[in-house]
């Protein structure tokens, strides 16, 4: 961690545990708050990439000339190379946006409490050396599906499948906090978390 730069924290989590309700919390608390999962569909929203998945994987991933998310992840996840030639593209340009995001972060006066990247995939990736410290979130299996049933994901158990149990998760982070509970109790774990990096 460079000097005078806030903590570099990646967040991660399975499918439905609820990172993006505890990225929110983090930014509540005062820390500088990044989705790669938005940055993701941000390049997906770019001509460059529509016309890389088109040329790859047919129309149909881009019907009306813009990039359908469900019919990509259809392919994607069902195929264990076309996913890795999908990551192989996104995570580089991935990459480049959350450092540059880092490097304006680290400018910002005053200096936030942290700087909390989510990253679904941050082990499965490799990631966890780029970050000063790492959160899983988890939550009871039941409350995921139900999560991931009602935000409309298709596909979950192949998606699981490619991913770390969120045991395994858990115990690779450096800290693990639960979010099956209500946001007061997620809120005052992330908090406690906070305090402990901030030291």
């Amino acid at each position: 961690m460079s000097k005078g730069a806030p903590p570099f924290v990646g967040l991660t989590g399975g499918i439905g545990a609820g990172k993006s309700e505890a990225l929110k919390a983090l930014e509540r608390l005062g820390a500088a708050t990044l989705s790669t999962d938005a940055v993701v569909h941000e390049l997906l929203e770019s001509d460059e990439m529509r016309d890389l998945l088109a040329e790859r994987f047919g129309d149909r991933v881009a019907p009306d000339g813009r990039i359908d998310r469900n019919a990509v992840a259809a392919v994607v996840f069902e195929d264990p190379d076309e996913r890795k030639w999908l990551e192989g593209v996104l995570w580089p340009r991935v990459g480049e946006r959350v450092n540059s995001w880092r490097e304006e972060i680290a400018q910002r006066d005053p200096r936030p409490r942290a700087a909390v990247v989510e990253v679904p995939l941050l082990f499965e990736a490799g990631m966890e050396a780029a970050f000063d410290h790492t959160i899983a979130v988890v939550a009871d299996e039941d409350v995921r599906r139900e999560r991931a049933a009602a935000r409309g994901h298709t596909g979950v158990d192949s998606r699981d499948a490619a991913q770390l149990t969120q045991n395994e998760k858990a115990e690779r982070a450096d800290f693990v906090v639960r979010n099956d509970r209500d946001i007061a109790d997620l809120q005052q774990e992330l908090s406690a978390v906070l305090e402990n990096i901030g030291l």
